[in-house]
């Protein structure tokens, strides 16, 4: 579309700002558990690892986060009788969405991809570890409440934006930017170091989302 016929409602294009000291790169559950192979895996999932390596050097603030769950978790499945993964159970802080059993506390499955390079992280965020509420976003966890820790941390180390990237773009990683988002951060979703599971229209409905609170949709490139 020209610019003669551009929406005149549309907000113009943002222009991404270069990581500074105080921006962060989130790494979100780059897990064997969601790559070819794993337990819950997501289709093209360690695709992501090299676009992570190539954008990681411009970051001197680096979070990882990791899916970190006790065996037997309510998010699981095979801990609801008669219910399989992906149908949904009502657990006491409302709908969950029941999952193959993945990313157990110590196994292969729960470890962070070997060839992720990020040696200059410094905080590796686990979650979703107590044993009757799931965790997607790497701020809260799923019953809206219980915090992980990760914003204080981010407000003492005087990190005010954030690049969120990783697994999976409609659940994990899209929890976490509006969590962001909503805390303060100037957040932006480097799409192309993403990848989805898209469960009934989630990918679109997430983009839509992220995009009405104002995060930023992005590609490795606009960090050249």
């Amino acid at each position: 579309m020209s610019a003669s016929t551009a929406d005149p409602a549309s907000p113009p294009p943002r222009t991404v700002p270069p990581p500074d000291e105080r921006s962060a790169l989130v790494v979100v559950d780059v897990q064997y558990g969601f790559c070819t192979g794993g337990h819950l895996a997501v289709p093209d999932g360690e695709a992501v690892v090299p676009v992570i390596n190539r954008i990681g050097p411009a970051f001197v603030n680096v979070v990882l986060t990791q899916d970190w769950h006790p065996a037997g978790h309510a998010s699981f499945a095979s801990s609801h009788a008669g219910r399989q993964p992906f149908q949904t159970a009502e657990l006491g802080y409302g709908t969950q969405v029941l999952w193959p059993d993945h990313c157990v506390q110590g196994t292969h499955d729960a470890a962070l991809h070997a060839d992720l390079d990020l040696p200059q992280a410094q905080l590796i965020v686990r979650k979703g570890f107590h044993p009757g509420v799931d965790s997607y976003s790497a701020f809260q966890e799923a019953d809206r409440r219980t915090p992980t820790g990760l914003d204080g941390y981010l407000k003492q180390r005087g990190i005010t934006r954030l690049y969120v990237c990783g697994l999976a773009t409609d659940f994990c990683v899209a929890w976490t930017a509006l969590d962001a988002q909503r805390l303060g951060y100037d957040t932006w979703v480097i799409e192309d170091a993403t990848r989805a599971i898209d469960l009934d229209g989630s990918l679109a409905n997430a983009w839509e989302t992220m995009a009405a609170q104002g995060i930023g949709r992005m590609q490795s490139s606009e960090l050249a």
